[in-house]
């Protein structure tokens, strides 16, 4: 029960996904189970952007269905496999 206390103050320190018409919807999407971190780190091609998206929904993340080729789009060109990963940076940890 104590992780539920925890998770506004991760989704807080979760760095921004870039600008764009979808980045307030596949940030709710995501980071309801893991911060935006793993995305920004993720450099897939939009085939793989595709069976990954799918598999979230089908672990639960809400998408409404008009929504996911949009989803697909906004993160195979945000996070395609020729782009450099970018330094995350460092927050420091929560106390307790």
């Amino acid at each position: 029960m104590l992780w539920v206390c925890c998770v506004p103050v991760l989704r807080a320190q979760s760095p921004e996904l870039p600008a764009g018409p979808l980045q307030q919807k596949v940030t709710t999407a995501c980071t309801e189970c893991h911060e935006s971190r793993i995305i920004l780190q993720q450099r897939l091609s939009k085939a793989t952007w595709t069976k990954e998206v799918d598999k979230m929904i089908k672990w639960g993340a809400v998408v409404d269905a008009a929504d996911r080729e949009a989803f697909i789009d906004y993160l195979s060109t945000n996070f395609p496999p020729d782009k450099a990963t970018e330094p995350a940076p460092r927050v420091p940890a929560a106390k307790k």
